[in-house]
């Protein structure tokens, strides 16, 4: 069944009323934005007033019309309204930022560009700080190339809470939330930023994490919509770069620290991935060069967490859905990212 259209959608919404009147919220022209694809709906609405009341109620019966549509599956209501600090000075939105309850810490892993292994780094750095006793969720942020769902081995859609808030299926210990839960094998995503804003949000902010020390945010590459998103929804903890050791690479690194460093978040430290290959007569092979990521940490000033040889069997777990540190968390190659882990909560805990 297809998804309706933009007109479909807004035709619907005429059902709602704004609380008190008798004239629907379309015809009042709160109706901003509408976006609809692949079973999923994104309304932005924006109202001129104040009264949140108000506006939670407009939320509410939005989303029950919506869901009552046929070929609708995921529904996404945002309601804007106007904030005014001291003075009635409009203020940034990252002055409304509020914590998750029950989340210690947000760390989000990112990379200048694709290709570094920066997915394989987060399932790994989860699935250690899980190893090292902690309580940890992992959200893939990756709307449109989501791969933590096949790199921790579960497909498993989230169930949903008697608040209406989704539940993050677990794997291996971590709890986990992703876009690749909620499609169909090898069905595309082809969305705009806003749909992918909104539906960043509400992974956030309307999924049931439980208790975590640690929420680690799987971000694409770039410096796009989704990190920006992030940076505006929730006051993050830290940043984390994951880079390889050639210019091409670095290059963009220093364009993740300047997005990090404009929305005020602080930078936990630099990982090298694919440092080197050691071959099987014991020759170091240095494929994309060589410490790269250590002479960039600290000509930013900034701590350098560690570095991860080219080892098959990381690639081979990943495929698997078993992340090397569960497989194999007493070789060398489960050991470098336990190390890493363990300095990444080091620096999460010196913070505060």
């Amino acid at each position: 069944m297809s998804t309706p259209t933009a007109e479909e959608i807004k035709t619907a919404l005429k059902a709602v009323k704004y609380p008190g009147y008798s004239r629907d919220i379309v015809s009042f022209g709160l109706v901003k934005e509408v976006h609809t694809a692949n079973g999923a709906v994104s309304v932005l609405m924006e109202l001129s007033s104040s009264n949140t009341q108000a506006a939670q109620q407009i939320k509410a019966e939005s989303e029950r019309v919506l869901k009552s549509l046929p070929g609708v599956e995921h529904v996404f209501v945002e309601v804007r309204q106007p904030s005014a600090g001291p003075g009635g000075v409009a203020q940034s939105p990252w002055a409304f930022q509020a914590r998750v309850p029950g989340i210690r810490r947000i760390v989000a892993i990112a990379s200048g560009k694709g290709g570094v292994g920066k997915s394989t780094v987060s399932v790994n750095l989860a699935c250690g700080l899980r190893h090292l006793g902690a309580r940890v969720g992992l959200l893939d942020c990756d709307i449109y190339g989501p791969t933590i769902p096949l790199m921790m081995g579960i497909r498993q859609r989230p169930g949903l809470s008697e608040d209406e808030k989704l539940v993050p299926p677990s794997s291996h210990g971590v709890k986990l939330m992703s876009i690749g839960f909620l499609l169909d094998d090898d069905q595309p995503v082809i969305w705009r930023g806003p749909m992918i804003q909104r539906t960043i949000q509400q992974f956030i902010t309307v999924t049931d994490w439980g208790e975590l020390d640690f929420l680690l945010v799987d971000l694409p590459p770039g410096t796009g919509d989704a990190q920006l998103t992030l940076c505006q929804t929730v006051p993050l903890d830290g940043g984390v770069i994951v880079t390889t050791p050639q210019e091409a690479s670095l290059g963009v690194v220093r364009k993740g620290i300047a997005m990090f460093e404009k929305v005020n978040v602080p930078i936990l430290g630099i990982i090298e991935n694919m440092s080197y290959f050691t071959a099987p007569n014991g020759q170091r092979i240095e494929i994309f060069g060589h410490g790269g990521g250590r002479a960039e940490a600290e000509r930013q000033n900034l701590p350098f967490l560690g570095e991860i040889p080219i080892y098959t069997e990381i690639r081979e777990a990943g495929d698997r859905g078993v992340p090397i540190v569960v497989a194999a968390p007493d070789q060398p190659q489960g050991q470098v990212f336990l190390q890493i882990a363990e300095a990444l909560r080091a620096r999460l805990v010196s913070s505060g």
